[in-house]
């Protein structure tokens, strides 16, 4: 992403432009899922000296802005994307941790939850694991076969 398109970034977003924001926006579009300390380096090589609670500032101001969306995985410092139009979810290696995007399936139903305690459900997310091509390869593994969903609760694996 060039400096100008970060810019009209934020300003459709009503958010001030500073060489801060404009740097966190690019280098989550460079290197989306990455953690703070590679977006933190990213914006240095951009903009030299900056604080990582400056960097934390902006993505939080990003986030809450809707220009960026956080990850959140078990055991992982959170990831940050500049796509959040759309409804993908994510494909995790869990070996390496490569993180991939998934599209959702097109008119894919909304989850029933059966019992939502009072909840106003407005956002579900679905996080895929498994091996990536290079770790399946470096372990000897072959291209693993279909995945068939099962309704069965005793053929289904606890991950």
């Amino acid at each position: 992403m060039i400096e100008t398109e970060a810019r009209t970034l934020l300003r459709g977003a009503s958010l001030r432009v500073t060489r801060p924001r404009v740097a966190v926006l690019s280098a989550i579009h460079e290197a989306p899922h990455a953690d703070v300390s590679t977006l933190l380096a990213l914006v240095r090589t951009r903009i030299g000296a900056v604080s990582t609670q400056a960097v934390y500032d902006v993505l939080k101001t990003l986030v809450d802005a809707g220009l960026a969306r956080r990850i959140d995985l078990p055991n992982s410092p959170a990831r940050y994307e500049g796509q959040t139009w759309d409804d993908h979810q994510h494909v995790v290696c869990r070996s390496c941790g490569t993180i991939a995007d998934v599209d959702a399936p097109p008119a894919a139903p909304r989850l029933d939850t059966g019992r939502d305690h009072g909840f106003t459900i407005d956002h579900v997310e679905v996080t895929y694991w498994g091996l990536c091509p290079v770790c399946r390869t470096e372990r000897g593994q072959r291209e693993p076969e279909p995945v068939h969903a099962s309704s069965h609760t005793e053929e289904q694996e606890d991950f």
